[in-house]
Formats: structure tokens, sequence, C-alpha cells
């Protein structure tokens, strides 16, 4: 196989395996082995969820469900509001990162 057409191989696999990196998330992680105060890590807390997304791709109103969710799941409020965004805080493919306040 010729490098052009490696090269072109490459790139459809990569290009192709991008679509799935650039779905929302909640920006919560659980610390291994760890319980109670120090479960999870991460910039998203249960009354304060953080999602990071790509503007790009998804509508913010998608955004807006995924922090409700978060909200009613955690029992901390019946919705969730914009308290402010910023670019480039999250990972590549999902770069806006999106904190919501719980609210009743």
């Amino acid at each position: 196989m010729s490098r052009k057409k490696m090269a072109q191989a490459v790139l459809l696999v990569l290009f192709l395996g991008a679509c799935s990196l650039t779905q929302p998330f909640v920006d919560r992680r659980r610390e291994a082995g760890m319980t109670g105060a120090g479960l999870y890590v991460g910039a998203s807390k249960t009354d304060a969820p953080v999602v990071c997304y790509n503007g790009w791709v998804t509508d913010f109103e998608e955004v807006q469900k995924m922090a409700d969710e978060e909200c009613v799941k955690h029992n901390t409020g019946t919705s969730a509001s914009l308290e402010n965004e910023d670019r480039f805080s999250c990972r590549l493919f999902t770069p806006t990162y999106a904190k919501f306040q719980c609210v009743r």
C-alpha cells in the first residue's frame, strides 16, 4: 500500500472515530477506591453540574437538558440555571465548559 493511501486510510479512521468524541458529557469522574467526600473528582458537583460540549455539533437545549437531569437525579433541584461558559476548558473535541447551578 502506498504512503498516500495509508495516510488517507488513517485520516478516515480518525475522522470516523472523532464523531464519538464530540458527544456532550457531565464532567464528573469517580476516584477509584474512594468513598465519601473524595469520591468524585472533576468540576461537576451534585448541586452545580458542569457539561462539556462542542457547540458545532450539539444544541444548547441538549446541554440544558443534561444539566436538568443531573439536578433531578441528585435531588438538588428541579432545573439548572447557566452560571457561565468557558471555551477551551474541556477536551479537544468538546471544548466548551458550561457550569450550571441547580435551582428549585
